[in-house]
Formats: structure tokens, C-alpha cells, sequence
């Protein structure tokens, strides 16, 4: 099952791809990620990454289609994809569709997390990350069991992002709504769209993007 996560930063994404990953050994696609490791593979499409992102530029679709391509051709889609930041635009959608039918696949169903505007700068602002296993906590929602101590791998050291405050929170929403949410539109016309509320524990989240999933 080739599946997007779809929402506003914050939203619970990454929190909701990594359940899937360990319940059903789906591989999460993240263009952050993929990009990182062409860099530094010495592959052909990586020395084309290696170039643009040494002159600042930003990668061209083509490029990300490519790495997309080359993860499905070593066989990444076998028990079904997240795709992790992409597609962001219409055009990244129309390129993703068409990449999957040439192999034969499609994509399966498009989960949209709606979370309300200020629930987000809430979430967000309270957030921090253990350096060492990536573990996500929440001041209020998800403390700590043992202050200063990571519960899944004991770690010690945490991390709050510097543009988790409110003013660049509402920018980067601002972006989310004027780039990305006409995908929202899109997938609906292509009855692939299947919106959930995203607020809420992640159990009771996890539950509902389970069941759109079963739809």
C-alpha cells in the first residue's frame, strides 16, 4: 500500500510513519533523507545532488523524482511507501502518479491530519527530541517519565528546534496553506483523499489513520 501523509508541520506525521513502519514494514520515503544519502553515495544521481546543493540551489523535481525512482527499482515498495515530504506541489503530484503507473503501482490513499491552527502552536512550541534515538517528547502531552532521561534509549541530551516558536510557526503555516494545500484538492478529485482530526493522543490518532486506511 503506497500511502501520503498529508498536514501542516506539527500535524504528527512523522510520528504517525514511524508506527506504520513498525506495525506493517513500510518504507517512509522522506526527500530530506534521500538527499542526504546521494550526497554522499558517489552514484551519478548523487553527484548532480552533490552539485546543486553545493551552490545553494534548490533540487529541481526531476532530481527527487529520480531518487524516488532509483528506491523503487531496489525494490523499497515490496510492503508498501510512505512518501515523506513529497509531493509538495501539483506538479510533484502529477510526477509521482505518473512514476508509479510506469512500474505498475499507484498510490493508495492520501491521509489528511487536520489540526486546528492554534492546537498546533500549542503542540509545536512545547516539543523537544532526544539526540540520540530522535524520540519526540512534549512539555505537557509527552514529558518525561524520569527528568533528563530519554524513555526508549536512556539518552541525555535533547534538542528543541529554533524555529519552533510561534511567529515562525504561523510563517511556516502560512507556506503550508499556500503551497501544499492545494493537494488537498487534488487528491479529493482523484477520490484518493481520506481526512482525519489529528488531535488527540497518539494511540487514538494512530487508530483513525488505521481506519482510513481500511476505507
Amino acid at each position: 500500500m503506497n500511502i501520503i501523509l498529508l498536514g501542516p508541520p506539527g500535524a504528527g506525521k512523522g510520528t504517525q510513519a514511524r508506527r506504520l513502519v513498525e506495525e506493517r514494514g513500510m518504507v517512509q520515503l522522506s526527500t530530506g533523507d534521500m538527499l542526504r544519502a546521494a550526497k554522499s553515495s558517489g552514484t551519478e544521481m548523487g553527484k548532480q545532488v552533490a552539485a546543486v546543493m553545493e551552490r545553494g540551489d534548490l533540487v529541481t523535481d526531476e532530481i527527487v523524482i529520480g531518487l524516488i525512482a532509483e528506491q523503487l527499482d531496489q525494490g523499497a515498495g515490496e510492503k508498501g511507501i510512505i512518501f515523506d515530504g513529497f509531493p509538495r506541489t501539483l506538479a510533484q503530484a502529477d510526477a509521482l502518479g505518473e512514476l508509479l503507473a510506469a512500474r505498475g503501482s499507484k498510490l493508495d490513499a492520501v491521509v489528511e491530519m487536520k489540526v486546528d491552527a492554534d492546537a498546533l502552536v500549542s503542540r509545536i512550541t512545547g516539543r523537544f527530541t532526544c539526540d540520540n534515538c530522535g524520540e519526540v517528547y512534549h512539555d505537557t502531552t509527552k514529558p518525561l517519565s524520569v527528568e533528563g532521561k530519554c524513555d526508549k534509549c536512556g539518552g541525555t541530551s535533547f534538542t528543541r528546534r529554533a524555529d519552533d516558536t510561534e511567529e515562525a510557526l504561523r510563517n511556516r503555516l502560512m507556506v503550508y496553506y499556500r503551497d501544499t494545500a492545494p493537494l488537498i484538492g487534488y487528491y479529493y478529485a482523484h477520490k484518493s483523499l481520506r481526512s482525519i482530526d489529528g488531535l488527540g493522543e497518539i494511540e487514538e490518532v494512530a487508530g483513525r489513520v488505521k481506519s482510513a486506511l481500511a476505507s
